[in-house]
């Protein structure tokens, strides 16, 4: 071993050797990033990361995200210096089956990484989110001597994640509410995976984020760690602005032959290679090996972690004896707790009450929620009034009131998903955003990370079907059930009326286990369900109506959202004409599915075969419910420009052909 090398050095060469180890073994992975990154990542981590590695939960640690999740093996190397429950062998295991270290950054896998990212962009979107947690709980729960919240946002991105639109937005809207305490430290190399990065990217990034409203810093030397600490200093004393730094770095430092190019970016170095680049950089051991001095270093941030936290125990003990109230809200809403009576100022309605949109039920809802669930936040992508997301009793949320709860994400739709992800991952928050359902497109990439992380994040879609009319197919949503209902683990709910409207509510904000999505409409509707709707929507899908004259249906009627009261009057129209109907209500495919055989059976019972399915939506996937003798009445096309009622009279959502549809299934039995 080289003795001029001192015991900073060592560390952030043990990253290094590390991360090229886990690539090695794995023989799969990025070895370029954690080896040029390695510097910003030790100054960050060992001298202002505020993080207890004995409990990775602690809830005023600090946050880091790394945006460019392909350089993992850096974020692995480091948690297990420090002393986080990541072992050797868990390195080792490098992106293997039953492994804990994923070949991209896992929320929670292990215990410590703040977010799932990989997908480029989608850190730096979910750190704003956690900036804007920060801000908001800061400003409503602090007190004089009492900063019971206090905690910065770190980011590490790379050029890939500037290039992707979703950052764009995201540190516009960062820029706008001024969130001084998100810094991101950009390991700026010049080279993509394609090859020199002057072919794709060449815009000037200090005038980009100077428009943002960002401060810019610049450090020219990525392997000088005290010049990168004193730029996270200059980045703190800035609490108006967010914070990028520009470090200059190489990737792959240290290989002779790789280093500066893309070869590094995406594949191992190989092993002559790997040995070559630990000679470079004066590495005399095995593989995966931790010099003591390291190790005996890197346990003292345990001790450390651990001080930080109890120290803010005891400020949070005397907050409680000065703020006794505001401390128990406070410690609910971190928890994610929800108060008593939490849903109590939901209204009832009856057969005389007047006919509600379900985005106007939307409103209502969130309006007498907002009032008892002191975390629940949100907004809208510029379309507030038309969602009908607006919290009236609170403020906007800005930068000069951070205690607001209405959240004007602007047209950054993306931004706005990968904020909410941030939020709720942060905790302490219980997030919704908004816009029309044909744009939930733009948000695609968050709802698979928000279901991916269990994350209870409640995403609000109105203007649900081809009933949106005049505005025509570009605004009218026609395959995107289908699309929502193909992400794993997350729960779509549609309902019928305003019942059904507060009783999915009451289903998302009392779980906390992953997102929903909720299918509103813009048209009225009459209210059906009534006390059939909190057990009906929580098992996804319940019987409405069934024939009155005892007999048992021929044919079942399913259907969600607005055609629930088409299928009503339908069942009416049928039972004029001596044909036996049931209606189901099928709010949710998800929650339905979950729930036991014999319950399923018992809402479509196997004796039953002729079905027919009516949703204003593309068809596929209601075979299953169908079978092979039944029928969909569905849309196949792009919808069209006109009155509302005449699309969907075109488009056979009438009673007339429904019925027609039904007696259809009757002819081919005989």
């Amino acid at each position: 071993m080289t003795q001029h090398r001192d015991l900073e050095q060592l560390t952030i060469d043990t990253i290094r050797t590390l991360s090229i180890d886990m690539v090695e073994q794995a023989n799969s992975g990025h070895p370029g990033m954690p080896l040029g990154a390695a510097p910003m990542a030790y100054e960050l981590w060992t001298k202002f990361l505020k993080h207890n590695p004995s409990n990775p939960s602690w809830f005023n640690r600090d946050r880091f995200i790394l945006s460019a999740g392909h350089g993992s093996p850096l974020l692995y190397s480091i948690m297990h210096l420090l002393g986080y429950d990541l072992s050797i062998e868990d390195l080792k295991s490098y992106r293997q089956w039953g492994s804990i270290t994923h070949g991209h950054p896992e929320y929670w896998y292990p215990a410590g990484i703040e977010a799932t990212t990989g997908p480029l962009g989608q850190g730096i979107g979910m750190a704003v989110g956690m900036a804007m947690a920060e801000a908001h709980l800061a400003k409503v729960y602090n007190r004089d001597q009492y900063e019971v919240v206090d905690h910065y946002t770190y980011v590490i991105c790379g050029d890939g994640d500037l290039m992707e639109g979703v950052a764009a937005e995201a540190a516009s809207l960062a820029g706008h509410l001024g969130l001084g305490k998100l810094i991101v430290l950009y390991d700026s190399n010049d080279i993509c995976l394609d090859g020199d990065l002057d072919q794709a990217f060449t815009e000037k990034v200090s005038e980009r984020f100077g428009a943002y409203g960002w401060q810019y810093l610049r450090v020219e030397d990525g392997n000088n760690p005290s010049a990168i600490g004193e730029k996270i200093k200059e980045a703190k004393a800035d609490q108006d602005r967010p914070t990028l730094i520009e470090i200059k770095t190489v990737i792959g430092f240290g290989s002779p032959n790789k280093a500066g190019k893309s070869a590094a970016h995406g594949a191992p170095l190989g092993s002559k290679e790997a040995e070559l680049t630990k000679e470079t950089l004066g590495w005399e051991y095995p593989p995966f090996t931790v010099p003591d001095e390291v190790k005996t270093f890197g346990q003292t941030f345990v001790e450390k972690g651990i001080q930080e936290e109890e120290q803010w125990n005891q400020l949070v003990e005397r907050y409680e004896q000065s703020y006794p109230k505001l401390a128990a809200q406070f410690k609910g809403v971190i928890a994610g707790e929800l108060p008593d009576g939490w849903d109590e100022l939901l209204p009832e309605f009856d057969s005389s009450s007047k006919a509600l949109a379900t985005r106007e039920a939307s409103e209502m809802a969130l309006n007498a929620l907002a009032n008892r669930v002191p975390s629940l936040m949100g907004g809208s992508a510029d379309l507030a009034s038309s969602n009908k997301t607006h919290l009236k009793d609170y403020p906007i949320f800005s930068k000069t009131s951070y205690e607001g709860r209405n959240i004007w994400f602007g047209i950054r739709e993306h931004a706005m998903g990968a904020a909410l992800n941030g939020l709720s991952l942060h905790g302490g928050i219980r997030p919704y955003g908004a816009t029309f359902f044909v744009f939930s497109d733009y948000l695609r990439p968050v709802f698979r990370l928000s279901a991916m992380m269990g994350q209870p994040v409640m995403y609000i879609f109105t203007h649900d079907s081809i009933a949106v009319g005049e505005d025509g197919p570009t605004h009218e949503p026609v395959e995107h059930l289908a699309s929502l209902r193909a992400i794993p683990d997350l729960t779509v709910i549609r309902p019928a009326d305003a019942s059904e409207t507060f009783a999915a509510y009451r289903y998302a904000l009392s779980q906390s286990d992953g997102p929903v999505a909720f299918i509103l409409s813009r048209q009225k509707l009459p209210h059906l369900t009534f006390d059939k709707a909190n057990d009906g929507v929580t098992r996804g899908a319940y019987v409405l109506a069934d024939p009155t004259d005892g007999k048992q249906a021929e044919i079942i009627l399913i259907a969600t959202g607005s055609e629930v009261s088409l299928a009503i009057e339908a069942h009416k129209t049928l039972a004029k004409e001596g044909i036996s109907t049931r209606v189901v209500s099928m709010p949710s495919w998800e929650l339905f599915e979950k729930q036991p055989v014999e319950y399923q059976k018992s809402v479509l019972p196997p004796s039953i075969p002729h079905r027919l399915a009516i949703e204003m939506a593309y068809p596929l996937g209601w075979e299953r419910y169908t079978g092979s003798q039944g029928k969909i009445v569905g849309v196949t096309s792009y919808g069209a420009s006109a009155p509302g009622e005449v699309v969907m009279e075109k488009y056979g959502f009438t009673v007339a052909h429904i019925v027609a549809e039904a007696k259809k299934l009757k002819v081919n039995e005989s």
